[in-house]
């Protein structure tokens, strides 16, 4: 159907037998005028009428009534505008005296434990000496600090509680002990220089014989890590480590390199003569820090070399020395029996 120049055709509806068309000619509607109200003119007429009916008195009354809206506007807007720029003050105060608190350095501490505040449920307080302490809810935090002071701080700084934990490391104020930041994991600096190698490339093929030997590690050390299921539901328990000796030279620290490997795991290696420390405890917490660097890096397989410097047959002995070797000694059993 050829349709008039100037016109458009819609198609908004089909049957199975027929089309049903709408036109649309521009011309025709602009002849026609619209009765549709779209910017309100309809009510501003309506206000002008009414205004035209009021007596003069009313309309003075309302325009009276309309001036004292206005002042209190404004003089809300002006205690605003007052009230913000007080605010923007004592934020620029106190961005000042956190730069000004931040200065390093910091005083070391522990997060020793967390503690939700409850407020008392006592009857509200008239007058100046209220105890703002009690009303307070949230996390309350206690230190301990480098200079051995136990602080109990009400409000533990600026570090989100929920971010915090039991026996974290945190800078805080030397004056006022805030926290003002947290600080990473402390690792001996004797561990950090220990061998740490990420991904291990040797395998099983570049030792030459030691058939047997490489069996038995597979079967203790590699299957559990990698077969943790099969041997749980056995109800098999793994070893907890392999104990590897012979002359020097004869293989054992490429056939560890190998098992971490085939793990997947991360190598950390630690000679045994860097145990053993001439002030009293510095053996043992360099042990605890070594296996607690394999948990964070787990999975991880610890390979001590030279163990026989500390792995010696317990003895009574008078000499310092001696009764050292034996705490760093029963300090690895402690850590092997929870590794």
């Amino acid at each position: 159907m050829r349709l008039p120049r100037g016109c458009h055709a819609f198609v908004f509806g089909i049957e199975a037998t027929a089309f049903s068309l709408l036109l649309v000619c521009p011309a025709a509607m602009a002849a026609e005028p619209m009765d549709t109200d779209i910017f309100g003119d309809d009510a501003e007429d309506e206000l002008g009428e009414e205004i035209a009916r009021a007596d003069p008195d009313e309309i003075a009354q309302r325009t009276r009534m309309l001036e004292n809206e206005v002042k209190v506007l404004r003089n809300e807007t002006a205690r605003l505008l007052h009230e913000h720029q007080s605010q923007k003050e004592k934020i620029k105060e106190n961005n000042d005296k956190i730069k000004l608190n931040k200065q390093l350095p910091y005083l070391v501490a522990n997060v020793v434990e967390l503690l939700d505040m409850n407020a008392e449920e006592e009857p509200e307080e008239d007058g100046a000496n209220i105890d703002l302490d009690a009303h307070r809810t949230g996390k309350c935090c206690v230190l301990k600090t480098s200079t051995r002071q136990t602080i109990f701080l009400p409000v533990p700084g600026l570090v989100e509680p929920e971010k915090l934990k039991p026996a974290d490391l945190v800078g805080v104020n030397k004056d006022s002990y805030l926290i003002l930041e947290a600080l990473p994991a402390e690792f001996d600096s004797r561990v950090k220089a220990m061998e740490v190698d990420e991904k291990p490339t040797e395998e099983f093929t570049d030792v030459g014989g030691l058939d047997t030997q490489i069996q038995e590690l597979v079967e203790a050390i590699v299957l559990p890590m990698t077969h943790k299921e099969r041997f749980e539901n056995i109800g098999i328990k793994p070893p907890k480590g392999a104990l590897m000796y012979g002359p020097p030279g004869t293989g054992k620290t490429l056939i560890a390199r190998a098992c971490a490997a085939q793990t997947n795991a991360c190598f950390l290696k630690l000679a045994g003569p860097q145990l053993v420390q001439m002030f009293i405890g510095d053996g043992a917490k360099l042990v605890r820090d070594a296996f607690a660097l394999a948990k964070e890096k787990q999975p991880a397989i610890i390979f001590i070399d030279e163990l026989d410097a500390v792995g010696t047959k317990r003895f009574d002995s008078e000499l310092s020395g001696d009764r050292e070797v034996q705490r760093t000694m029963l300090e690895l059993l402690n850590q092997m029996d929870g590794f």
